[in-house]
């Protein structure tokens, strides 16, 4: 599975994309749990106390899990698609 990183979450990963080793049936957590272990310098740029942090968008194939799915519980297979934004601003 691949996860795609945007803005400076690539700069601090080493890299656009991050090819994480999940189970059948795993969750978008247990994928996140895998980057954060392969990539631990984005543990400080994408969690808060633990916990996914409120600026942070995770999307699966396109789609905001929290929206369209079930959050960090929404079940990804080895071909999903996952990315993660950083806040965005501008004007």
């Amino acid at each position: 599975m691949e996860w795609k990183l945007f803005a400076h979450l690539r700069d601090a990963a080493d890299g656009r994309t991050v090819s994480v080793d999940v189970d059948e049936g795993a969750t978008v957590e247990t994928a996140l749990d895998e980057l954060l272990t392969a990539r631990p310098a984005l543990r400080g740029e994408v969690t808060t106390d633990g916990e996914l942090a409120d600026h942070v968008r995770v999307l699966v194939d396109g789609e905001d899990p929290f929206a369209a799915g079930d959050g960090l519980a929404t079940t990804v297979d080895s071909d999903t698609e996952l990315a993660l934004f950083p806040p965005v601003s501008g004007g």
